[in-house]
């Protein structure tokens, strides 16, 4: 199903979203030199890395100059678990994700007001590429709770103005039901779960390009067919 182009006001996109090259490579560079300073002063683990390595923040002066900076491994979060990676005291973190753990350690992530805001931000942006708009009802399918999906798609949706079903994964039957009554223009879900979504709804006898009135599917891979993904 082949939807129109969306025309976008360009006086509203972020300055950075119509930047030239030159101008959006400068302002990476401004913006790692300030996260490396930040991680050398405040991450013992860091400071300790590059200085084993011979590096210092002050030494990257173009994009290139990443190829002299140390990895950081699965490893190495794991062994700084839970908290020793935070360059921000904790007085300044107002949310704490977690991978689920399954092949070791959590992977914790810490976030401040401004990052929660970067990152509404820059999901209300991608929602916008792709095509939503504040006329759209979004299904939001992605796990909540300390998965980072669900929550950085709902607060995402909401900065653009959409109407958010936080529906969240699992109860499959209930997905269908929502989708059918709501009618959602987008469905923001994994791919393999989209087609867990599309097999209850063939179970129930409902025909899932029929089902509802859904545009977009925003997918973390490339879906089969009438995709727009992140």
């Amino acid at each position: 199903m082949n939807q129109p182009a969306t025309r976008i006001d360009t006086a509203t996109l972020d300055p950075m979203e119509t930047a030239s090259v030159d101008e959006l490579r400068a302002t990476q560079l401004k913006r790692l030199q300030w996260s490396l300073k930040h991680a050398y002063d405040n991450v013992p683990f860091y400071r300790h890395s590059f200085d084993k390595a011979g590096v210092h923040p002050n030494d990257i002066q173009t994009l290139a100059d990443l190829a002299k900076l140390p990895f950081t491994t699965k490893a190495d979060l794991r062994d700084n678990y839970p908290f020793g990676m935070l360059a921000t005291p904790m007085s300044e973190i107002v949310r704490i994700h977690a991978s689920s753990g399954t092949t070791g350690q959590p992977t914790v992530v810490g976030y401040t007001q401004s990052d929660i805001d970067v990152w509404s931000d820059v999901m209300a942006r991608s929602i916008r590429a792709a095509g939503g708009s504040r006329n759209d009802k979004v299904h939001v399918a992605y796990g909540y709770g300390l998965f980072t999906g669900g929550l950085g798609a709902h607060y995402g949706a909401e900065r653009l103005g959409c109407a958010v079903i936080p529906m969240s994964g699992g109860q499959t039957e209930k997905q269908v039901q929502l989708i059918r009554d709501f009618e959602p223009d987008i469905i923001m879900v994994t791919p393999s779960y989209m087609l867990n979504i599309a097999d209850e709804m063939e179970r129930q006898g409902i025909d899932p390009h029929t089902a509802a009135a859904y545009r977009h599917f925003w997918c973390r891979t490339l879906d089969r067919q009438h995709a727009y993904c992140s």
